[in-house]
């Protein structure tokens, strides 16, 4: 196995690689489906829990009012072949002020798909605030002494969603700093501050080596992902294999042949095989034509993941350990060492907003479930700031975004259904309606504008970048975006800026087996949106 230099490729360039791709993060999961079974506590307006489809079925209330559609919207669903009836959209002003634009089945519980994203970061920041930081804890049972530590090495979790190489890195160049390079002793992770069911990586549709598929961890190191660079080298006839992070007792391939063929299915034409926990191997051979290549995999034994790569980073960095890596919890008499806190919150809801990271939604929403309930119950507006004081579970979330619900927006607006807080789920449910509420709101929030700036921007960055690419489009850099798309739904919902300069909350959502055909029509409704006159 060849390393690449931890430094070569930052934290940035690797969230980019794992996140860019609309296929890994937010895209048609067309590899298969799952008809998930409610957990506890998880209840689906419109049908029992135990009778939820994978395809959700529109419904249409009596009372639904339905506004003229756009004519451009109303030509982009005929050519997908989706019935007007499958799509769920309203446009209304962020002031309050002046008529809806547009209201059609807005009243209608959908799946969001990742639009859902939007409740878990606008409670976070209302929560939590826009500063809260995360923190990693390194401390000892023992004693430090010329370089040595003679105790075990306990490295305790706190939820960060970010916790990438380099930010690892750095803190093992602090400890030894501080003059721990020999550990003699263990290093024990902890990950207590989450109390999670292990599930499948592969149980929503079947790839469990897509990285939009890591499960959340209280220790959550560089999305349990590897990340393999493949670089032709001609005149040898192999493509040479560089792999990050250095990963303990894992042995990758250092070479595969180079063949002559076109790049298509390069990874196909491979032929890895993940089947080993400790080998990552390729039968095939590597096109030439592809030049270099990069592909961010999810490691194949994700609960070993963590070990192994912290015990690969701290050897890689210079230091020494004569014990195992392991579980275990941190004991009460054990003295700190160092302290790595995470980046803010208002830059990891960028991340998780722009690119669509589900697995940092789900740190997110965790993070709320560490919350103490009495103390949602009592906030006013502006909301103090509230500390994590229980571990994170993934009811206690749901409780505590109820609560915050309720609270903020009283019984108006049904409480969304959520499962995980990232929208890859089956079974979350939110209307139209609700979601423009929420717009409303944040838009009036004292850290309204930090909200409204994690957001993608159209035809800028993010996921939206693909809508109004075109810098002669009046929705180019003009509308703030989250997208979300499964099998079956398409969505999007956020501001737009119409010509005169006003402000409005625009949702769209279509959940038809055609769906993503018809994503062109919620593209639509965003430029008819830009192109008002005031």
């Amino acid at each position: 196995m060849t390393c690449l230099p931890l430094l070569r490729f930052g934290a940035i360039a690797f969230f980019a690689a794992l996140s860019l791709p609309l296929p890994a993060q937010d895209s048609d999961l067309s590899a298969g489906e799952l008809r998930l079974k409610p957990e506890v506590g998880l209840s689906v307006p419109s049908a029992p829990p135990e009778t939820v489809m994978a395809h959700p079925r529109p419904v249409t209330p009596p009372s639904t009012v339905t506004t003229s559609l756009p004519s451009a919207v109303l030509a982009a669903l005929q050519r997908a072949q989706v019935p007007a009836s499958a799509l769920s959209a309203l446009v209304i002003p962020v002031s309050g002020e002046g008529p809806e634009r547009i209201r059609h089945r807005a009243e209608v519980p959908i799946n969001p798909a990742s639009v859902m994203k939007l409740v878990t970061t606008y409670a976070a920041m209302d929560l939590l605030g826009p500063d809260f930081t995360w923190s990693t804890r390194f401390a000892t049972d023992g004693v430090v002494e010329k370089g040595t530590l003679r105790g075990n090495l306990y490295i305790q979790g706190g939820g960060d969603p970010k916790l990438v190489l380099e930010r690892i890195q750095a803190a093992f160049q602090s400890l030894q700093d501080k003059g721990v390079v020999v550990v003699l002793g263990d290093m024990v992770l902890d990950n207590s501050a989450f109390e999670i069911t292990p599930r499948d990586p592969g149980e929503f549709d079947g790839e469990a080596l897509r990285p939009y598929n890591a499960s959340p961890d209280a220790l959550l190191v560089n999305f349990k992902s590897v990340v393999l660079r493949f670089s032709p080298d001609p005149a040898a006839g192999v493509a040479h294999v560089f792999s990050e992070p250095p990963m303990a007792g894992l042995a990758i391939d250092p070479t595969v042949p180079l063949s002559r063929g076109g790049c298509g299915d390069w990874r196909g034409a491979i032929a890895a095989r993940f089947d080993d926990v400790n080998a990552i191997r390729f039968e095939g051979r590597y096109p030439q034509s592809c030049g270099d290549k990069e592909w961010p995999v999810a490691y194949q034994d994700p609960a070993s993941y963590a070990a192994r790569a912290l015990e690969g980073l701290w050897r890689n960095s210079g230091g020494a350990l004569t014990g195992k890596v392991r579980t275990g919890a941190t004991p009460a008499r054990a003295r700190l060492l160092h302290e790595a806190r995470s980046l803010p919150l208002s830059e990891i809801i960028a991340d998780v907003n722009q690119w669509s990271n589900n697995v940092m939604a789900q740190q997110v929403f965790l993070t709320l479930g560490q919350l103490a309930p009495a103390r949602v119950d009592s906030m006013t507006v502006p909301r103090g700031r509230l500390t994590p004081v229980r571990p994170g579970r993934l009811e206690r979330s749901r409780e505590i975004l109820g609560r915050w619900w309720k609270t903020t927006f009283g019984i108006r607006h049904a409480t969304p259904v959520m499962e995980n807080g990232s929208g890859l789920s089956r079974v979350e449910r939110i209307t139209p309606d609700a979601l423009g509420a929420l717009l409303r709101h944040a838009a009036r929030h004292p850290q309204g504008a930090q909200f409204v700036q994690s957001l993608s921007v159209a035809g800028v960055k993010g996921t939206a970048a693909r809508i109004g690419r075109s810098p002669d489009s009046l929705v180019h850099g003009n509308a703030w975006l989250k997208t979300g798309t499964l099998r079956d739904v398409t969505g999007i919902a956020g501001y737009v800026n119409a010509g005169r300069g006003a402000r409005y909350a625009v949702v769209g959502f279509i959940n038809h087996p055609n769906a993503v055909a018809a994503r062109p029509a919620l593209d639509a409704l965003v430029e008819w949106t830009a192109n008002l006159p005031d």
